[in-house]
């Protein structure tokens, strides 16, 4: 089990521009901080690997840092490098591990200390706008989340995307914290690896180094596509599942994941039901229990029992133990959420 501290830097170390992900560990002693200066003082605030096996942020980041040597960069920044412990294993998390993105409310655990170590510095440093960026493991266009719709933040969320996301739980996650501070998005790449999605990362990494301010005007209704996650869905440890016709209580459909972002009627097939017994646990952003209300079993199936849209679908097991099998979504309108 590692020491777990907060390593401040008020450099960037030269051999990072070149270090991959999995090799952080070889460079850095542990989560990392890192204060750059710039023209205007208020920093942008960059947090990446957040999950280990996330590594599109980090690759973007070295893209746009190394086309920045030599000069002084636009805009002051600081740099939030997560789980270099999980990167070197390419992992989201480790089995000791507090999940790096459900560490930042107040708590005794390491993760959590560390954590609330960084948000007194970003605090104390007055950080001007906070950008965490993400991949997924299934399907999933690329989007932005809010944790408030305010006009700020959802300006900010369309630097990277239309496509924009309100949450409120899980309520441990980083842009929560932040969005205390200062406008805050999560920014979702699809999967790792992909040339597009470091581009994409790229260009909004850029777009917030060069930004002056933040528009205070209402966004348009027509510009955003705002979806509003309602409920977590999670499957209960006591039952076994598979997304490949392996015998469990629950087999998945294949390809589950192609659902992502897509309206799904009354009535549409989820998953076969080997054992009587098995169900979904889903919960909404108050605590209560709505499996009943989204699915039912008929004839040993699965299926929806109203109109949903889900998304961040997984076909990864080890990813739906460690979080959960995906969110459900509604689309809602900008002035029926804003702040």
């Amino acid at each position: 089990m590692e020491n777990l501290s907060l390593n401040i830097l008020n450099h960037l170390p030269q051999p990072l521009l070149t270090t991959p992900a999995e090799k952080l560990h070889e460079v850095l002693p542990g989560p990392t901080l890192i204060h750059l200066p710039g023209e205007r003082p208020e920093p942008v605030f960059i947090s990446v690997l957040l999950h280990g096996n996330e590594t599109t942020g980090w690759i973007a980041l070295q893209r746009v840092l190394n086309e920045y040597q030599g000069q002084q960069l636009p805009r002051a920044v600081s740099i939030f490098i997560g789980n270099i412990a999980a990167a070197a294993q390419s992992k989201r998390v480790l089995p000791y591990q507090l999940d790096y993105n459900r560490a930042w409310r107040d708590g005794a655990l390491p993760e959590q200390k560390v954590m609330q170590e960084v948000i007194r510095e970003m605090r104390e440093k007055k950080v001007y706008v906070s950008v965490d960026i993400h991949n997924n493991t299934g399907h999933n266009p690329h989007y932005a989340c809010v944790n408030k719709c305010s006009d700020q933040f959802l300006h900010l969320a369309k630097l990277f995307s239309s496509t924009v996301v309100y949450f409120i739980k899980p309520d441990t996650v980083q842009s929560m914290a932040f969005s205390k501070l200062c406008p805050a998005i999560t920014v979702e790449c699809g999967q790792p690896g992909h040339p597009f999605g470091t581009e994409h990362a790229s260009q909004l990494i850029r777009s917030v180094f060069n930004l002056e301010s933040i528009p205070n005007q209402k966004v348009d209704e027509s510009d955003i596509n705002l979806y509003h996650t309602m409920a977590t869905v999670k499957i209960p440890e006591r039952f076994s599942f598979s997304f490949h016709n392996k015998h469990s209580d629950i087999i998945f459909r294949e390809n589950i994941d192609q659902l992502n972002f897509t309206p799904l009627h009354e009535g549409e097939y989820w998953a076969e039901i080997t054992n009587v017994k098995a169900y979904l646990d889903i919960i909404d952003e108050n605590g209560n229990s709505l499996y009943e209300r989204y699915f039912s079993v008929e004839n040993k199936q699965l299926i929806s029992h109203i109109h949903l849209m889900p998304s961040m679908l997984t076909t990864s097991e080890e990813i739906v133990r460690q979080d959960c099998l995906c969110y459900i979504m509604e689309k809602v309108k900008v002035d029926d959420f804003r702040e």
